[in-house]
């Protein structure tokens, strides 16, 4: 069977209006920084922040992929270059899961792993901003593809282990635009 790759820059493209959104934003904080932070030392920081974080968000969606292939399913969400391979074994369950938002219902491809965790799979998604009209083919042939490579006795959902807990992840994710933040409001004092 052919291995399956499927990356962030073929399925996501810019969308023109929500970038002249963030224009029209950057400007607009840049002038009150102008006049409430002190100057153009305080407006560049403060829209060079922000541009970091935009543009390595934007960076990090048009870097991920995920590929399906003999040794199981390898994912990289842009951060790094190797991506991180889950074998067959370790993959209980295939599934997607649904989100409604205010833009729409997205849906994304996920893996259960042995021990309970629960891993989406980057590039694999439909619906909000992004639609892709193959998103269900795709999945069926990543299914195929599980179903080929497992023994039937090991498939079956695992019960989430704790969905009280925030995920390390978002965590982490709060923490990067958190620390900047207070930096600059220290930095430059409100």
């Amino acid at each position: 069977m052919k291995e399956l790759s499927f990356r962030g820059k073929d399925r996501y493209r810019p969308i023109w209006p929500i970038l002249s959104i963030l224009g029209l934003v950057l400007i607009g904080e840049a002038v009150y920084a102008f006049y409430r932070l002190g100057g153009v030392v305080g407006a560049c920081w403060l829209v060079g922040v922000t541009a970091v974080y935009v543009g390595g968000g934007i960076g990090a969606a048009f870097r991920s992929w995920t590929t399906v292939g003999p040794a199981g399913i390898s994912t990289c969400w842009g951060l790094g270059r190797r991506g991180r391979t889950h074998p067959w074994q370790e993959i209980r369950w295939l599934d997607i899961r649904q989100t409604n938002t205010r833009a729409g219902t997205i849906l994304a491809a996920r893996i259960t792993l042995a021990d309970g965790r629960r891993r989406s799979l980057p590039a694999l998604r439909d619906g909000g901003m992004y639609p892709q009209p193959t998103f269900h083919a795709d999945f069926r042939q990543v299914r195929k593809w599980w179903e080929l490579s497992t023994d039937p006795a090991t498939r079956f959902p695992l019960p989430d282990k704790s969905p009280s807990r925030v995920p390390r992840t978002v965590l982490a994710v709060i923490l990067i635009l958190l620390i900047p933040t207070a930096v600059v409001l220290f930095v430059f004092g409100t």
